[in-house]
């Protein structure tokens, strides 16, 4: 791991224990090394370094066009091995740039739902990311972001003090998904991604935040 990405690495650890109360569930889900495809459910602007705050090993992240028109700001996602993709068509360079990096041993993150979500729920997701994962031949892990969307909400300009949970499944490997269809792999994926929000929503976040919501604490 390189000092930059550390050092960085280090910084935002920092932040998720002591801002955001951070938890991480079920790392061991993620292999240590060689390509892998993380997939995640997207709430908020924090999710990119949220996913791979408890990797101990660099990874990679596919990241919206529009956030390199910035020279400074583009050399920072770069150097943390960001890479554009525009969203909403079939963007052949970013895919083909996932592709090497998959094939090169790199940990990709992705976002299949496209965009933040608008009520903190899993929306619907593209089945693109099972084409990448079988080309590649590399396992998924999907992976939850949970109260990043209370964190740093769409409407709000600044993220604020709340709970939030991260929470890795068990990997679906290239021979399961042989037998498959594109559609079939990515609900299993967003099920498993679902059940990682159910499991850990109550202890960790309704608790957690003392019942702010009176809808879910009755």
């Amino acid at each position: 791991m390189r000092l930059w990405y550390r050092l960085c690495r280090i910084a935002c650890q920092a932040l998720f224990l002591l801002l955001w109360r951070g938890r991480v569930f079920g790392a061991h889900h993620v292999p240590r090394s060689g390509g892998v495809l993380l997939v995640c459910n997207h709430q908020s602007f924090l999710d990119p370094p949220l996913a791979t705050l408890a990797l101990p090993r660099e990874c990679h992240y596919m990241a919206r066009h529009t956030l390199f028109r910035r020279p400074l700001f583009r050399r920072l996602i770069e150097s943390l091995n960001g890479f554009p993709v525009k969203r909403g068509t079939a963007d052949i360079g970013a895919i083909k740039e996932t592709l090497r990096r998959l094939k090169r041993g790199a940990l990709v993150t992705v976002f299949p739902e496209g965009t933040r979500t608008t009520s903190g729920r899993v929306g619907t997701m593209q089945p693109g990311v099972i084409l990448l994962a079988r080309k590649a031949r590399r396992p998924i892990v999907p992976t939850l972001i949970l109260g990043a969307f209370e964190a740093w909400p769409r409407n709000a300009r600044l993220p604020r003090p709340a709970p939030i949970v991260i929470a890795y499944a068990a990997p679906l490997m290239p021979e399961q998904m042989r037998g498959m269809s594109d559609e079939e792999c990515v609900t299993l994926v967003r099920a498993r991604i679902v059940a990682l929000m159910e499991r850990y929503r109550l202890p960790t976040l309704v608790g957690a935040v003392g019942c702010q919501r009176k809808k879910r604490c009755g």
